[in-house]
């Protein structure tokens, strides 16, 4: 019979490895369900147990140590579940880098496979794992995309009775790369973040110390097994602490949100968060027929990071949700990135998380002026806690790389046994991105994140992105990205003359997409000459192809589309868009909209 839940043994200080912390569970605690997945998102079970999960490994470390050497990347194409779990686990069992990324989407999968190749070219991954259904596919998807016949495709949920027992413990250290994180999104600039088992090893001790958790907490993750947040957080750090993890696929969360909280409720989960999308989402969709149905009084840590944390979130969920028993003091934001491994700082558990209220206008010019919330112009920040045990966060102006002052918004800066090793195979961005010291006083390395804020009381608080990468729904998209989509939605788009970015619309992120229009569009000539009827025709048809070019490439909903007479978009002197000048003239209302 399978052990749900005893006082598990922490994980022993001599463990250098990942293989080495599976390894002690499965010799430890090898009958105790390590995780659960809900098939259906909802009653279907499947679980594995710590024995299970090291088995599996072994024997998917076997296949690929007979095909691999030591360092050889694998990228994994699993839909989520325990599949992926093994998978990952496997890689490392064999001493070779995972390469996490998600299967191309089973319905539309042409606008899914640009970034896939991107990833397994730029890795130069020899082998793809994954599951028979997919590898029944792969003749389609190499017609779409021939460079995916690279490397060799193997399926793993049934593998040659008794192969774990010609497994061989790879000659890994601390030192030794985990995996990749592909963060970039871009079809054209993929970037590999190399973490270390070391790595996250230090990653998980901290966001264990920074939620006070301990074997008896369990989690709930909806999170994508590749991205940092869902991997680390929902599959590593768990079995570092020995605490039972209970799994659903982010499509499930997607489609009905109250399967989050209906596994929170079902399974008296203590752990469990994501973006603060998530939260909104849940706000606007959970009915009060479902509330009725939870009691949400086990959930301790509710933790909210990887894009900005609005204070008007965290108190309409608190209230929305406190007849369930959610109690406010469970809201814990934190800060951090891939480059970081994942956490960065966090907060103190059952403690509210401080805010900062200060002037908007202020906050444009990276200046902090406190105020207070009934004054005009006041914006309300969300602290997302402290840097963790050895970690240091520096703010720093990212012009002269000199120590901001206290009340000057600047670059935020991190150092610590977390902080990644580079890109791979990008020596230089590595160098600009890793190797930063302050000018003024020589400390450091450090590692820029490209993100703005400030530290007030030791406490960060994060005001905005450096760079332009846009959040909506807890996913990133590159803007250039987007960008070149858009120029290629209807032919009397201006090359070159697009901007795409965010805007905060109600509470929440929207994509917004300006964009000029060419001399001879049939809109510019219309409007030029007052035929103002069939200008809004053309201008009609130009934005929703623009509309809906962007929703089936990128799967992301575009709130508005401007359209410019030319040579009206912001640009820098050398030509490039000014997408933060762009941004601020659409709020204020000063584009010259061809449709006004």
């Amino acid at each position: 019979m399978l052990k749900t839940h005893q006082n598990r043994l922490p994980i022993s200080s001599n463990v250098q490895t990942l293989v080495e912390m599976l390894r002690w569970r499965a010799t430890y605690d090898a009958d105790q369900i390590a995780f659960t997945f809900l098939v259906d998102g909802d009653a279907e079970e499947a679980h594995i147990t710590y024995g299970e999960l090291d088995r599996q490994a072994r024997a998917i470390g076997a296949l690929l140590q007979r095909r691999l050497a030591p360092g050889d990347r694998a990228v994994l194409l699993y839909q989520p579940g325990l599949d992926y779990v093994a998978g990952f686990f496997g890689c490392l069992y064999a001493g070779v880098i995972a390469v996490p990324a998600y299967p191309p989407n089973p319905v539309r999968p042409k606008p899914t496979l640009p970034r896939i190749q991107t990833i397994v070219s730029d890795s130069q991954a020899r082998v793809a794992l994954t599951n028979a259904s997919l590898l029944a596919r792969t003749p389609s998807l190499f017609e779409l995309a021939p460079e995916l016949s690279a490397p060799e495709w193997l399926a793993t949920e049934t593998l040659e009775p008794g192969i774990e027992n010609d497994w061989k413990e790879p000659d890994i250290s601390s030192d030794s790369l985990a995996f990749l994180q592909y963060t970039s999104g871009s079809t054209g600039k993929p970037r590999g973040v190399m973490v270390s088992h070391g790595n996250l090893l230090h990653n998980s001790q901290i966001i264990s110390e920074g939620f006070s958790s301990t074997s008896e907490d369990s989690g709930m993750i909806w999170l994508p097994p590749y991205h940092d947040m869902g991997l680390i957080g929902g599959l590593i750090q768990p079995i570092w602490l020995g605490a039972r993890t209970v799994l659903i696929s982010p499509a499930a969360f997607l489609q009905r949100p109250f399967r989050w909280l209906q596994a929170i409720s079902r399974y008296r989960t203590t752990l469990s968060g994501g973006p603060n999308f998530a939260y909104d989402l849940a706000l606007r969709r959970v009915t009060p027929e479902q509330k009725a149905t939870l009691d949400l009084s086990c959930w301790k840590v509710a933790f909210n990071g990887a894009e900005p944390v609005r204070a008007h979130t965290l108190r309409e969920f608190a209230s929305a949700f406190a007849s369930c028993g959610f109690r406010p003091e469970a809201h814990y934001p934190c800060y951090g990135l891939a480059e970081g491994t994942l956490i960065v700082t966090g907060g103190v558990r059952n403690g509210q998380p401080p805010l900062c209220t200060v002037e908007s206008s202020a906050l444009e010019k990276d200046q902090v002026v406190i105020t207070s919330e009934d004054q005009p112009g006041a914006h309300t920040l969300v602290s997302s806690g402290r840097a963790l045990r050895d970690v240091t966060v520096v703010i720093a102006d990212p012009e002269t790389m000199t120590r901001c002052q206290k009340d000057q918004i600047g670059e935020i800066w991190v150092a610590g046994p977390s902080v990644a090793k580079g890109y791979w195979n990008r020596p230089e961005e590595t160098q600009h991105t890793f190797q930063a010291r302050l000018t003024d006083t020589g400390e450091g390395p450090f590692m820029r994140t490209g993100d703005l804020g400030f530290l007030r009381d030791g406490e960060l608080f994060v005001t905005g992105r450096l760079k332009d990468l846009i959040i909506i729904d807890g996913r990133n998209h590159y803007p250039q990205d987007i960008e070149a989509t858009a120029e290629q939605s209807h032919p009397e788009i201006r090359r070159g003359a697009v901007a795409a970015f965010s805007v905060d619309s109600g509470g929440q992120e929207r994509l917004v997409i300006v964009a000029e229009v060419e001399r001879t569009s049939r809109v510019h000539r219309q409007k030029t000459n007052g035929a103002e009827s069939g200008a809004d025709d053309a201008a009609r048809a130009i934005t929703e192809a623009v509309r809906r070019a962007v929703s089936e490439n990128h799967d992301v909903r575009v709130h508005a589309v401007t359209l410019l007479r030319p040579g009206r978009i912001p640009l820098t002197s050398s030509g490039k868009i000014r997408r933060q000048a762009c941004r601020a003239a659409f709020l204020d209302g000063t584009l010259e909209n061809l449709e006004e």
